[in-house]
């Protein structure tokens, strides 16, 4: 199978993802929640639709053109995948796969559904894909090795992988930059970026970055649109609990009734809760934003104006150039697999 048949085949599955029945959605949800509670179908909807759009036949193509198209040798290349939202392993796989390589899969536990489902999709598009993917429970036959997970972990697989060459991602989070002139069609563009995954994702908005003296009040009433989160049981939870130690503590918040907004230093903040800082002037902005940079996967702000962010709404809309902590995973199949 030749480059040009493996793009056409993830072309295809873009394709095949669009054309998803209301029925087929509605059962792929379902099945993954029973798995993952935390799985929803608008979740499963809005995973499955960025996945077609990085699979878009234009923006697919000019991004692989970048790349060689054939490697000099086929390897095994070991991903382990996470599994805080649904399918996000899947840009990994894609990078793999349209590379030329065998891509061993070692699943999370928290994404074996849906992630085994898009990968048999791919294979009854592509039958010759079926011997370059492999769902695997160890990655000893690999020759190579992805992995995404959490700090701790991330020094587990240092250990275990660092004889080889290796790809490993830490914890991140996204942040916003607001300066008090947005309007409250902006404001409402933040939500998604909040709210989508219930915040379990690394481009979800965990931290403000706002002037002095912001007035919280019409972000908190443009958010109101996002009050739906609630229904969910387990968010409902981690709102309760959270609440009770903010108040318990004394601590400073605003409470919008399903959002818990604190000044807080910390960058991740906990599911419910929206931590911020203030600065006084942009330089003290750079100055912050600097301090925290490796551990930011994307900034957002009104229309993208802050350098380096892209649009309030667009954090959870990445292209398939956007990698995941900045490290271009197509040029490290390429140099580091020769």
């Amino acid at each position: 199978m030749n480059h040009s048949e493996r793009l056409a085949a993830f072309v295809a599955l873009g394709q095949r993802l669009t054309a998803l029945s209301p029925d087929e959605l509605t059962d792929l949800a379902a099945r993954a929640r029973n798995q993952n509670p935390w799985v929803d179908r608008p979740n499963v909807a809005a995973a499955l639709i960025g996945i077609a759009h990085l699979l878009e036949p234009g923006a697919l193509a000019q991004w692989a053109a970048r790349y060689p198209p054939e490697p000099t040798a086929v390897r095994q290349v070991g991903v382990v995948m996470a599994g805080n939202i649904p399918l996000v392993g899947f840009h990994d796989a894609l990078c793999v796969l349209l590379s030329g390589h065998i891509l061993l899969a070692k699943l999370s536990a928290s994404d074996t559904f849906l992630m085994t489902w898009i990968l048999d999709e791919l294979s009854q598009i592509e039958t010759r894909f079926t011997n370059l993917v492999q769902i695997v429970p160890r990655l000893n036959a690999a020759d190579a090795f992805i992995a995404t997970g959490s700090d701790n972990t991330a020094r587990y697989f240092e250990f275990y992988f660092g004889k080889k060459p290796h790809l490993i991602r830490r914890n991140r989070t996204s942040v916003a930059v607001l300066t008090g002139h947005e309007t409250d069609a902006e404001l409402a563009y933040l939500g998604p970026d909040i709210f989508q995954y219930y915040g379990l994702g690394c481009r979800n908005v965990s931290k403000l970055y706002v002037p002095e003296g912001y007035d919280f009040t019409p972000l908190l009433d443009a958010l109101q649109i996002c009050s739906g989160v609630l229904n969910h049981h387990k968010y409902q939870n981690n709102y309760d609990y959270n609440k009770s130690i903010l108040l318990v503590n004394a601590v400073p918040h605003f409470d919008a009734g399903f959002l818990l907004v604190t000044p807080n230093n910390a960058l991740v903040s906990p599911i419910s809760v929206l931590h911020y800082s203030e600065y006084s002037e942009e330089i003290d902005l750079v100055d912050q934003l600097t301090d925290v940079a490796p551990r930011i996967q994307c900034v957002v702000s009104a229309g993208g104006r802050w350098a380096g962010s892209v649009p309030l709404g667009r954090a959870q809309q990445p292209g398939v150039a956007d990698y995941a902590d900045g490290v271009d995973t197509m040029a490290f199949l390429a140099a580091e697999l020769l």
